[in-house]
């Protein structure tokens, strides 16, 4: 099995609004492993850092604003192709542009309160895994593996 990982975060519209278990649910669901989980209020430094290839998009103030207005809860999946199958699973960035059935296409409207994050590549997962659980993420075997991988 592939030990690729990634990081979903839930933005505080999606902790406000109590979709955490939904979304973890969808997750388990698929046949992913949760490494790690952890509810916190990052500080603005920590924000601007995890969204630093944003910082010079004109949205980038508002943003950092709208992440320190609530708590986040951050995740660490893993399996095989979790970043291209979670993103597929979160939806567009864009909640109106996204399909039924993924999280934002199921209860998001503006790109501005869209749920959720999600790591766009395995290199950019690893970077953020490490920002936001740097004393590392749970290791262990699930038997249930063997009913989900070939």
């Amino acid at each position: 099995m592939s030990r690729e990982r990634t990081y979903i975060m839930v933005k505080p519209d999606g902790v406000e609004r109590g979709l955490v278990g939904e979304i973890i649910k969808r997750f388990e669901q698929k046949g992913y492993k949760l490494q790690a989980l952890q509810a916190l209020q990052p500080s603005r430094q920590h924000l601007e850092q995890h969204y630093g290839d944003l910082k010079d998009k004109p949205f980038f103030p508002k943003l950092v604003d709208y992440m320190l207005s609530g708590p986040v809860v951050g995740m660490v999946w893993e399996g095989k192709d979790v970043v291209r199958v979670g993103r597929v699973m979160l939806g567009a960035t864009n909640p109106l542009a996204s399909a039924p059935g993924t999280i934002r296409g199921d209860y998001a409207i503006d790109v501005g309160k869209n749920i959720c994050h999600g790591s766009d590549s395995v290199e950019n997962a690893e970077k953020e895994i490490a920002l936001w659980f740097p004393n590392g993420t749970l290791q262990y075997t699930r038997s249930v593996d063997k009913l989900i991988y070939e």
